[in-house]
This record gives structure tokens, sequence and C-alpha cells, in this order.
């Protein structure tokens, strides 16, 4: 099964120049019901657009809401002033105060002289893991998003039931963290673009993979208590990041399209789904003169196709990646979300000739 479009090496966000990903899992408790024994499946993603060594610089951004029953912090200013520092934080839903917290906290350590008035405002995304994990019981602590952000590299990007997307569920599968990258080119220069996803969203039926609809033909394995819901109420989180010279209008532009990645995967944004989607570039402004006056470069309008188009491929790929990637997990109440079948799903794709039958 093959995607279109070229990916980077690491077919990762982290293809982007300097981006850098940490994860902090947390995976512990039988999940019985039992007072003392809480189900723990969650964690937290620390997405760092220009590492630790560039945090303080700020990148340009823009942010889109395919549906906006969710939360990502910081949004406000990002429409307003087109900017924003520091890490990204990605999360369960209970937990986007105390990431918020820890990464205030970690940036007033880094960055301890900011003048009289020294304001930080980060940017902390969620989706909601109540299916599998404790949320209530509000297990990430300051500590973890340490952790992340300590653990934070360039490279592969581990996928699935990890960070933020530990406890998630995507088209009544078992969903995640997923990530893929593309690189496409613009009036003859490279660029990378590269997708970041947290997918909790969607209902069985709905999964489609490269046309097939998959939600439909392959049978409901998964135990989860009662029937798989009627209608959607998870969500998805996209970041996509690139090195592509952009104006933050532009940025907004690439947000909306990713967005088209998600309905390729087939959910159409249900009311009770939170879709937001971040896009940032990591290409850098000169320093303000003399005069205060900043000189920028970007794409001129009419060529940001491939872009768009590479960001609309990364993140379809994101989450299936996510899909394959996960591991069945049984959680609070012993409630058991079945991975994808592998299998199954190979077998669909080579019947209606997504893949070459070989055998």
């Amino acid at each position: 099964m093959r995607f279109s479009g070229k990916t980077g090496p690491a077919n990762a966000i982290t293809d982007v120049p300097g981006v850098e990903i940490g994860q902090t899992t947390l995976i512990h408790g039988d999940g019985s019901p039992h007072v003392g024994a809480p189900a723990v499946r969650t964690g937290v993603t620390i997405v760092l657009p220009r590492g630790r060594s560039g945090v303080l610089q700020p990148v340009k951004a823009g942010v889109h809401a395919l549906n906006g029953n969710g939360e990502m912090t910081g949004t406000h200013w990002i429409e307003e002033a087109g900017i924003f520092r520091g890490p990204i934080g990605v999360t369960n839903t209970h937990s986007v105060g105390v990431v918020h917290h820890a990464l205030v906290r970690w940036l007033s350590r880094v960055d301890g002289d900011r003048g009289a008035y020294p304001w930080l405002m980060p940017v902390v995304a969620e989706t909601c893991d109540a299916v599998l994990n404790d949320m209530d019981g509000l297990h990430v602590e300051e500590s973890h998003v340490f952790e992340a952000i300590a653990a934070a590299a360039p490279g592969a990007v581990a996928e699935g039931n990890v960070g933020g997307g530990t406890g998630m569920v995507c088209y009544g599968f078992k969903g995640g963290t997923g990530t893929a990258s593309r690189v496409v080119n613009v009036a003859g220069q490279d660029y990378r673009v590269g997708v970041l996803v947290q997918a909790n969203m969607g209902i069985r039926p709905w999964l489609n993979v490269l046309g097939v609809p998959v939600g439909e033909l392959m049978p409901s394995s998964s135990s989860r208590q009662g029937e798989p819901a009627a209608r959607e109420q998870g969500s998805i989180i996209v970041i996509v990041g690139t090195d592509a010279p952009l104006l933050s209008s532009q940025l907004k532009r690439l947000a909306r399209r990713a967005a088209l990645g998600v309905g390729r995967t087939g959910t159409p944004g249900g009311d009770g789904s939170g879709d937001i989607m971040l896009a940032f570039t990591t290409h850098a402004d000169q320093a303000p003169g003399a005069l205060g006056v900043c000189r920028t470069e970007y794409l001129a309008q009419h060529t940001l196709d491939p872009l768009f188009l590479g960001v609309v491929q990364a993140v379809e790929e994101s989450i299936l990646n996510a899909l394959i990637a996960a591991q069945t997990m049984v959680g609070r109440n012993n409630t058991r979300v079945e991975a994808l079948d592998h299998s199954m799903l190979i077998d669909l794709m080579r019947r209606h000739g997504r893949i070459a039958d070989t055998r």
C-alpha cells in the first residue's frame, strides 16, 4: 500500500530541519473499576519547532478549526499576530492546564530576563482519552512535560500508543500519535512539509483508506462496552511544519488544507469532534533593523499548490500511520479497543487494487 507523494527520510514531521519531538507515555493500572487501581493510559507529546536551541525564536503560524469542540491555547494571539514561540504541547483534555503550567515554568527558566512584563502564552492542544484513560485522575504532571522536552530529538518519531496519543481511539480502532512528511518542489526549490497528528476521531463506518470503505467492510472486533458510538465524540489535532518561506496568512491556508487530509480518511468533522489544525514555518525572517523594520521572504500565492497537496497527503498518511502503529489496549473499566487488523486491511486493499497482488 503506497500513498502518493515523495516522503522525507524519516517520513515524519522531523524531516523539517530543526523540528524535534519528545514524548512521555504513561501506562499503568489494570483497568479494574474498583477504587485504587485506576487505568492510566495517557501522556504528553512536545513539538519544538526550532529545537531546544531555538526555542525562544518566534515562528510564523496560522490556525484553522474544522470543528471547534476542542481546545488549543494561544490561538487568539496566533490569529492576531501570526506568530508564537516555545514548544507545542499535545495531551488529553483534562491535562491542558498542567501542561500549560509546565511549559510556562520551563520557558521562564530558559528565558528568565523578559523585562518588566514577562508574559508567556504557550500552545497546548488536546483530544479526549476518557474511553481508555482515567482522565479525571489528572495523571499527567509537570515532571512528565519536562521529561518529554528533555527527550525531544530529530529523526524517527514513535507512533501509535505513545505520548499524548497513548489512550486515543480512532474510527473505533486503537488510534494515537501519527506522523508523515512530503518533499515538494516549488519553482525549482525543494521544501519539506511535515505533519504530526493526535488521531482520536471518527466512528467505524466512516473509515476510508485510499478510497476503500474499510470501516464498512471490516467487521467490528472491538469489545468496548456496548456497540460502537452512533455519533462522533472524538477529536484530532494536526500540527503542520514546513521550511518554506510563507506569510502567516499563507500558513493559515495550509492549516485549512490539513482538514482536507483529515476528510480523506472519512470523517465529516462531527458535531462532537474537536478538529483543530496549526501550521508553522521554520523559515526565519531577518532581524529588525535600527528603525524596527523587518524584512521577510515569501512564496507567491500562485505557487502554493504543491505545498497544499503535500499537506493533504501527509495528513492522510499520518492518520493511517497512527492506526497501523497502534496496538490493542485494555483500559478504564476493562474496556478493550482493538487495533486495526493488518492482515485484513492488506487483504481489503489488495482486493480493491490498492496493493499489487504478487501471490
